[in-house]
């Protein structure tokens, strides 16, 4: 029976997973998404966009903004990380020309260093600076301090040892992320967020999205030990990576996801290979693998009753009792109709939407700069307008909004500032 009742569905469930841009691997993947408890997942390109930008350049006493940024570009010329990419964006935006990078090393989850007119610099976090024994200013380290905890990352520079000035980097967001995490969440699953980013960084991240499981400071090495931890404690646990250094996690991970702009090696390291970068994605394949095996026990169930009827009264087991006995010819009617019943019933799946699953989230705001009635029916209305929303509560006094629907977080603010007022998420 089972010959028959579970190929077909997972044949069709695949099937429309690659409509929707999801790849599976194999049935076991499949299969086992809908399992998972704990989900794994990084900061950088996953939870937020991707695409860092320099906001602020603090140089210390005696040295220039140019010149700050001239040794940072300068020394990330040999470099392919995200925060590289910005900083050499802010020095062509700023018209700097980059000095010669005579040598180049990347230290693992700290930053670089490396030689430039003759001098040897070093670029990257505050445990960097540590232990190059750099002596850090007190008004940079407080500055640094006060905008990680609005989730920017601070970057420091230093030359042959003696601090030159402090970058601020951050990296928006995605809009898409407060309702995918609402999303994973209300499957049951718990988010564990994994970073290279500094303490305050990753808590400033996490408290936004409403994450409470944050590992900062972590090394590629240790995504890997977290997803054992995990394991270790009976979880069954997934892990969504895009980066050479999250292979060993996605492959150690009961279901790996690999987003699909990642390297190669995430994506053959990995159980299912997402299109784009969003976490939607993921909730979306879960979706569908729960939806999958409830239709294989559903073909099951439907396979097995039919010989449960049949059989026994093909055996005259009824006979004595009715007079019933089940002729050759139906029985074989029977059989026939229990595999159009498995077939059309697996077929469903092609009609599958996993939108239909989610339920409507609750997003209350802070609201300021309402003062009548009016302002009242001006942000009720503006916040209603934004996509996903089925429905906005909103009081004069104490200036509040409660949303419900599917929203991203960030376009509702957007929405109530657009109307000319100010919104916050409430704590």
């Amino acid at each position: 029976i089972r010959d028959r009742a579970t190929p077909i569905a997972i044949m069709v469930g695949m099937g429309r997973a690659a409509q929707l841009n999801i790849l599976i691997r194999n049935s076991d993947a499949l299969q086992s998404a809908s399992h998972l408890s704990h989900l794994v997942v990084d900061k950088t390109g996953t939870l937020t966009q991707g695409r860092p930008t320099v906001t602020q350049i603090r140089p210390v006493a005696g040295v220039g903004v140019k010149e700050v940024i001239r040794l940072a570009a300068s020394i990330e010329a040999g470099s392919a990380h995200p925060l590289a990419a910005a900083i050499l964006q802010a020095a062509q935006r700023q018209q700097v020309v980059s000095a010669p990078l005579t040598s180049f090393e990347a230290i693992e989850g700290r930053g670089v260093c490396g030689r430039v007119e003759g001098k040897t610099v070093h670029l990257g976090s505050r445990q960097l600076m540590q232990e190059q024994q750099v002596a850090l200013s007190e008004s940079l380290l407080q500055l640094a301090a006060s905008e990680a905890g609005k989730a920017a990352t601070p970057v420091w520079l230093a030359v042959d040892g003696r601090l030159k000035g402090l970058l601020i980097l951050k990296d928006p967001i995605r809009r898409d992320s407060y309702r995918a995490v609402s999303m994973l969440q209300q499957r049951g699953i718990s988010l564990v967020m994994c970073t290279g980013d500094s303490q305050a960084t990753a808590t400033a991240v996490a408290r936004e999205l409403g994450i409470a499981a944050v590992h900062s400071e972590v090394l590629p090495a240790d995504k890997l030990a977290v997803v054992k931890a995990l394991q270790q404690q009976g979880h069954r646990v997934g892990m969504v990576g895009d980066g050479i250094n999250d292979a060993p996690a996605l492959a150690q991970a009961d279901t790996g996801f690999a987003v699909g702009s990642g390297t190669d090696v995430a994506i053959q390291n990995a159980d299912i290979t997402l299109a784009g970068d969003s976490l939607i994605n993921v909730s979306h394949a879960i979706a569908i693998s729960s939806a999958t095996l409830r239709n294989i026990n559903q073909n099951l169930f439907g396979a097995f009753i039919y010989n449960v009827i049949g059989i026994p009264m093909a055996a005259g087991a009824l006979f004595t009792l009715t007079g019933w006995l089940l002729p050759p010819m139906f029985a074989s009617a029977a059989m026939a109709l229990s595999s159009v019943t498995v077939v059309t019933n697996a077929n469903r799946l092609r009609f599958f939407n996993p939108t239909n699953e989610e339920n409507p989230v609750s997003i209350r705001l802070n609201v300021t700069g309402m003062t009548c009635a009016h302002c009242v029916n001006n942000v009720k209305k503006a916040l209603e307008a934004v996509p996903g929303v089925a429905q906005a509560e909103v009081t004069l006094e104490p200036g509040e909004a409660l949303v419900t629907g599917a929203a991203d977080a960030t376009a509702l603010v957007e929405a109530v500032t657009t109307a000319g007022y100010s919104a916050e998420l409430a704590g």
